[in-house]
Parts: structure tokens; sequence; C-alpha cells
């Protein structure tokens, strides 16, 4: 680790100290509070300075580039306001995840829509806006051939391609595989030739977009996706004699360092990686997007729950918290492809100091597998004592699962105060019980007992 990675781990943990302690103190955390979420803002400003100034370096001066967030990481619309004044754009998937990044400010120019199931409706809409859409397959081209002779648009458009080179550690996160549901499978027989052919037929294809995965997928891995993509962008271009395609989508996918608090890797280096290995993505010949999502927002979020009660079972130490599947649900599910650090903070939010013992850290759901972590190593968690999931920041607590119909916790940020203090703001309300029972079908109470057959009673 260098000495700056380094500098930068201890503050954003000495940071996180701060906001715990200053949670309970204010009273966002407690016996009435007892989860919440928290997201470090200046953290967040830090990712997304580093995310361009990475890019920056190894790319041709004048180079467009556009770093769009992948909204469905963190679908938070401060969060994504925010990022819209850090320089970030969005990448969405869905009617919701773009009526998010509208409402945060985002413009469509700086906007792309990458679902696999795009309905019509979602392509007129898109194109009607002038956002950015990547093709998934033949049948979706063919309906923006409609729509493209139907009405002029500004959106600059593409296909999607899956290189097929391949996954990593963790198959639901690899999007290049040989099966992969996204985009068109370049090694299936006759698919690269269509995709060549599909560009020469249709002049207003400027785009090619590939995404080669997530979380577990070595570096070198993600930049071969990169080089397969620039290799078919120069056989297109140089089969139709011009510069057809004059952007290349790159996706995202930079993994997040869960075992620890540095940021490893970091966007310099995989940066670096690319104008390596891919020296004429950075030439200046092609304009670049990104879809960078977990690796920017993880390491600025943290879930902090309340020890409601501490209890042994076979010897061992058990934590029963507030916070389990329904704000780590992949950790809870799959607990070896995503394991979350825990931190232990006493009754007034102060990291709690003592030997470590040997303890499972348990969820509030009604089922044995609820665990945070199991048989951890930490400072003995007792009663009213908070139990911190570390990294938590995207994927996590935005993405809620009422299981045993638990409340959303609250999501609060959180910035130095100017006066030696922490500044919390509200980034999305705490849910009630009435909001609960309302989105359960609370007003439809009687519509089943109203279906009847016919001449039954």
């Amino acid at each position: 680790m260098d000495h700056e990675v380094e500098a930068e781990a201890r503050e954003r943990s000495w940071r996180r100290d701060e906001a715990v302690r200053a949670a309970v103190e204010q009273g966002l955390l407690g016996p009435d509070a007892a989860v919440v979420g928290l997201l470090d803002a200046r953290g967040i400003r830090e990712s997304a300075a580093a995310l361009r100034t990475a890019f920056e370096a190894v790319l041709a001066p004048g180079t467009p580039v556009l770093h769009a967030f992948a909204v469905k990481a963190s679908p938070l619309v401060p969060v994504l306001r925010l990022l819209h004044e850090e320089g970030i754009g969005a990448e969405v998937a869905s009617p919701g995840e773009l009526a998010l990044a509208r409402a945060a400010g985002v413009p469509a120019a700086h906007t792309v829509l990458d679902s696999p199931a795009k309905t019509p409706a979602e392509l007129r809409e898109a194109l009607a806006l002038g956002i950015a859409v990547n093709a998934d397959n033949p049948q979706e081209l063919e309906r923006l051939d409609a729509l493209v002779r139907s009405a002029p648009t500004r959106s600059p458009l593409g296909i999607r391609v899956n290189p097929q080179i391949g996954g990593g550690s963790i198959g639901a996160t690899s999007t290049a595989t040989e099966t992969s549901k996204f985009g068109v499978a370049l090694r299936d027989e006759g698919a690269r030739e269509w995709v060549v052919g599909a560009y020469a037929e249709r002049p207003w294809l400027t785009r090619l977009h590939a995404h080669t995965g997530s979380q577990g997928i070595p570096l070198e891995l993600l930049a071969r996706g990169v080089a397969e993509t620039y290799a078919l962008a120069e056989e297109i271009n140089a089969r139709v004699g011009r510069q057809q395609i004059d952007t290349l989508d790159i996706g995202g996918g930079l993994p997040v360092n869960f075992a620890g608090e540095a940021t490893a890797p970091t966007y310099a280096r995989y940066a670096r990686l690319l104008a390596e290995q891919v020296p004429g993505l950075c030439a200046g010949r092609y304009g670049l997007v990104t879809e960078f999502g977990r690796s920017l927002l993880a390491k600025h979020g943290t879930v902090v729950a309340r020890v409601e009660y501490a209890k042994r079972s076979g010897g061992r130490r058990i934590a029963v918290t507030h916070a389990g599947v329904q704000v780590a649900t992949r950790t809870v599910y799959a607990p070896g492809a995503w394991p979350l650090r825990i931190a232990a903070y006493d009754a007034k939010g102060r990291p709690k100091p003592g030997p470590e013992v040997v303890q499972d850290v348990a969820g509030p759901a009604c089922f044995a597998g609820d665990l945070l972590a199991e048989g951890r190593a930490l400072p003995p968690l007792e009663q009213g004592d908070y139990a911190a999931a570390l990294d938590t920041g995207a994927y996590y607590f935005a993405h809620h699962y009422a299981y045993n119909s638990l409340a959303r916790p609250g999501i609060y940020g959180f910035a130095p105060d100017g006066a030696g203090g922490v500044a919390f703001a509200t980034v999305r309300e705490p849910q009630t019980i009435a909001e609960v029972v309302a989105e359960s079908g609370g007003a439809h109470a009687s519509a089943l007992t109203t279906l009847r057959a016919p001449g039954s009673r």
C-alpha cells in the first residue's frame, strides 16, 4: 500500500468513527432508531475526483469522456445529485432509475440507457429525450430501426457486445461468460459478422459497448474485455471506410477491497493498465464512456445497528442486532462471495477496545442463516453496543429486502461541520410502520374476500 492510499484509508476510518459517535449523540442512532445507513459525503466527492483524474492522466488532451454512475449501485436521488455536481453522469437500466436520474438533475446528454429488456415505450422516451442507448440484441435493434425512421433523435446509439472472454470468482457478477444474458455474443457462429454488417447498414450507429463484470473480476480480464471491444471498433471502422464508431463505452466493474480499509485497486491503476494494453483507446480518436458503480460508493457507506441482545449458544457468543438480510441480502445468502468487515462500537458510539473473542453478529430476521458475520473475532459486543457493517455504501442499505416486513432504515449523509463536529443531512427518511402496511395492500384489505365465483355464497 502506498503512503497516499494508506493516509486516505486512515482519514476515512477516522471520519466514520466520528460519524458513528455523533449519530448516537444526536439521536440518529438509539433504542428508537436501531439501524441506520451513513454516507460519507466527502469520501464520495474524493472518489469522483479520483476517477476523473485517473483517466485524464492517460487520455489524450481533449478526449470527450463521460463517467456515468451505475444507478443500480445506489438508487438515491441525493447521491445522484452529489455525483452530478462532481461531473459524474448516470447509467440507468429501468424507467425507475431514469426517473431518479432526472429528479437529481442529471441531463439527458450525461445519461446512458443499458437495460437488457427495454420496452418500446422506454426506447421511445429515451430517443425523445436524447439519451444514449446501447441496443442489447438484434430484436432491440429492429425496434430502434423503426423509431429512427419515424422521428429524428439526438441520442447516440450503439450495440452492446459480449466478448465471451470468461468470468471471475463470482458467477453472478460475471457478464462476459459464454452464456451471459447481456449483449450480442461475439464468438457465437455468425455473430461478429452480423455486428459488423449492422453498423455498415446503419450510419447512425456510432457507439460500441461492452461490460465484462464487476466484483470478483481481475483487472487483467477487465482490460482484455476493453481490448476486444476496441479491436472490434477498429474492424468496423475499417470495413465501412470511415470513423463511424466515435465512442467506446467500456462499462465499469472495478472490484472493491472488502477485506481491508484501503482502496484497492485504484482507478489510477486501472487507467494505467488500459493505457498499456489498449494504447489506441487513449490516443484521442475515440470518445470514452465508463459506467462505474460499486467502486464509487462502497467505501463511503456504513450500516450501523444496535445490539438488542447478547447471548450464548453452544459456547458461541451471539450479538443479535437490527441489521441482517433486509440490508445485506447478498452477504447473508452468499457469505463466501460477499463477506463484510464488522466494527464494534460501545453504547456511546465510540470504537470498542478490548481483547477480541469469536462471536456471531446476527440480524433480526426469523431464519437461522440471517448472519452479518459468523465466527468473527471482535471485541465482545454487549447489549446496547453497536455493530457496523463496513464498505456498504453500494448495493446494501439502498436495496431493501422486506423480509419479515422489516422497515427500511433511514439514510444520512455526513460531513465535518466546520467547528470540530459532524453535520448530518437526511438522504432517505426511515420507513414508518404505516408505510409498511400501505405498501402491503393495506388499502385493499377486503379485496380477496369480495371475490366470489358466480352462484357461490
